[in-house]
């Protein structure tokens, strides 16, 4: 298996429902990042999926440009991040606590 399809079948496990466009998004995302090349496949994915929601599907660019801190903006995005997550049938739900 190779790295791509490793990270897409973690991106279908986490997101069973995501639309195909946000997919390939996802999925570029998690192989390009010179900071995600060493993670392993599904960390890979979940970063890349939180990051993509955090910052096309929230308010969190525009939280920081108003003034937030990068924590507080987090927070403030926190419950929409996680109705994505939800609408895409993830298990999984980004918590307070998570740093990406």
């Amino acid at each position: 298996m190779t790295r791509r399809e490793a990270i897409e079948s973690a991106v279908r496990i986490l997101a069973p429902r995501i639309p195909r466009h946000e997919f390939e998004a996802v999925t570029d995302h998690a192989l390009g990042s010179r900071g995600l090349h060493t993670a392993n496949p599904e960390t890979a994915a979940w970063l890349s999926l939180t990051a993509y929601i955090r910052h096309r599907l929230t308010d969190y660019d525009e939280l920081l440009d108003d003034g937030y801190d990068a924590e507080s903006a987090r927070f403030f995005v926190l419950d929409d991040m996680n109705g994505v997550l939800e609408d895409w049938g993830s298990p999984r739900r980004v918590s307070g606590e998570e740093a990406e």
